[in-house]
């Protein structure tokens, strides 16, 4: 069970044992005395474990907010390259926030986050922040199934993505938005595959 089930799972048996209490003490009279403590007791850990379900809710919420800047960078509504030719301050705000929020081993291409990460509501296992593929460019590996992310992708983004192909053991899709600005989906051609690319290709370098 995911901790946003656990939690609404709590807040449900809260509620519930909440009303069990409350119809008996309201109905039951004088054959009830013996059991008041036992009942209000019960009303009390309702109580209890409502606000603690409540909490979780909460708090599974927060984790699992979505990095925005990540995610405009990885859908194109933004691009570091914009950045590196008009706006430096941004650009370097983002490299701080990329060593402070990221763990990175020398000479691997990618960013692992240091907590709860996610883009277009999936959590991300890996920042490219220079590459998709072989391209130039911003990713993300989600976890998450190839349709699964398609889907989550198309909603996020209110764009559909028509032009997608299968071949090399690869399924792909992209939608050019503009000049060095493709929007690519891409995972293995495998049914077991949890592991999905959503990248802004910008151009390819020889």
């Amino acid at each position: 069970m995911t901790g946003a089930a656990l939690s609404v799972a709590l807040v449900t048996i809260g509620l519930g044992i909440s009303y069990f209490a409350a119809s008996e003490l309201a109905g039951c009279g004088e054959r009830c005395k013996g059991m008041e403590k036992i009942l209000i007791g019960l009303a009390k850990t309702s109580a209890y474990i409502g606000a603690l379900g409540a909490f979780l809710v909460a708090v599974s919420l927060a984790a699992a907010s979505d990095n925005l800047t990540i995610e405009r960078l990885a859908t194109c509504q933004d691009s570091w390259l914009d950045w590196k030719q008009n706006d430096r301050g941004r650009l370097d705000k983002f490299a701080n926030e990329l060593r402070s929020g990221f763990s990175h081993k020398e000479n691997d291409p990618f960013f692992v986050p240091s907590s709860n990460l996610t883009v277009v509501g999936l959590p991300v296992a890996r920042v490219f922040p220079e590459s998709v593929g072989m391209g130039v460019g911003f990713s993300v590996w989600v976890s998450a199934n190839f349709d699964r992310t398609k889907i989550a992708l198309e909603r996020k983004t209110g764009r559909l993505l028509k032009q997608c192909e299968v071949g090399d053991n690869m399924r792909t899709c992209s939608l050019e938005l503009g000049e060095k600005k493709t929007i690519v989906l891409m995972a293995e051609d495998n049914p077991k595959s949890t592991t999905t690319l959503i990248g802004c290709y910008y151009f390819y370098e020889k």
